[in-house]
């Protein structure tokens, strides 16, 4: 793994150390360590049961590492000891999740589902909540959607509505789990556009993904995961453009990248 050298004006968000987890005694990730900075926007390539989408739950503990240590901002999890469920509850509060399906709650409107949060986990009155609601609705170009429950939504829109509910909940760092997968090809475009934009506010992101061309465009890092392992890491055009390893090359060309 190339070594990620701090400048003093970075600030290290997530900070990952020795992070280990095994499934039924097939281990899927085997001592990974990462740091992620204020603003940057992370891809995490890999094929298919490489470990990049269990170290994207590792990072806010919907999969809990075996061992290793996770810090976002100022919440820390040392994994070698007992934890916490206040701990795992501080560090989730420094993150938000986005994920494949939308996980929406069905019997609320978009609006609703935006201020769910906003009034039960950060305590925030109605009035505040809904402001703050539809201002990231017109930020993902939905403000006029807001009434409207998850079935009269496309998949594109409720992927947009959670992405709105991400930002609603001004996190150290947003998680965006595999964010097109579960969409039309035609639908796809519109929440790319949507992620690079928020992309551009300099709020931090750590995206898994399959789009290469959407990780080329949208991220300041790649890293690409095998096996448990970070393989390879660097700019998109040092990864995606100019891959060092048989291994990267390899699952391009499959990618039909070029």
């Amino acid at each position: 793994m190339t070594e990620h050298t701090e400048s003093p004006d970075e600030q290290i968000v997530v900070s990952l150390r020795g992070i280990r987890k095994s499934f039924g005694g097939n281990e899927i990730l085997k001592g990974i360590d990462l740091d992620v900075t204020k603003g940057e926007v992370l891809a995490i390539l890999g094929s298919s049961g490489s470990g990049k989408t269990t170290l994207l739950r590792c990072i806010n503990a919907l999969e809990r590492p075996d061992s290793g240590s996770v810090r976002v901002d100022g919440s820390f999890i040392d994994y070698g000891g007992k934890v916490a469920n206040r701990d795992i509850l501080a560090l989730r509060r420094k993150t938000a999740m986005v994920f494949q399906n939308y996980n929406l709650f069905k019997n609320k409107t978009a609006l609703q589902n935006i201020t769910e949060g906003l009034t039960v986990v950060q305590k925030k009155s109605k009035a505040e909540a809904e402001a703050t609601a539809r201002d990231v609705l017109e930020k993902v170009g939905l403000a006029e959607y807001a009434d409207r429950y998850p079935v009269q939504l496309s998949g594109g829109q409720q992927q947009r509505v959670s992405i709105a509910r991400a930002l609603a909940l001004d996190p150290d760092v947003i998680l965006f789990d595999e964010p097109t997968s579960a969409l039309d090809p035609e639908l796809v475009s519109d929440v790319n556009d949507t992620i690079t934009e928020v992309a551009k506010t300099g709020v931090t992101m750590i995206i898994v993904t399959h789009e290469i061309r959407f990780a080329r465009n949208v991220a300041s890092r790649v890293i690409f995961v095998d096996k448990g392992t970070i393989l390879e890491e660097g700019t998109p055009e040092e990864v995606i453009d100019h891959p060092k390893t048989e291994r990267v090359r390899e699952f391009l060309s499959k990618m039909a990248v070029k």
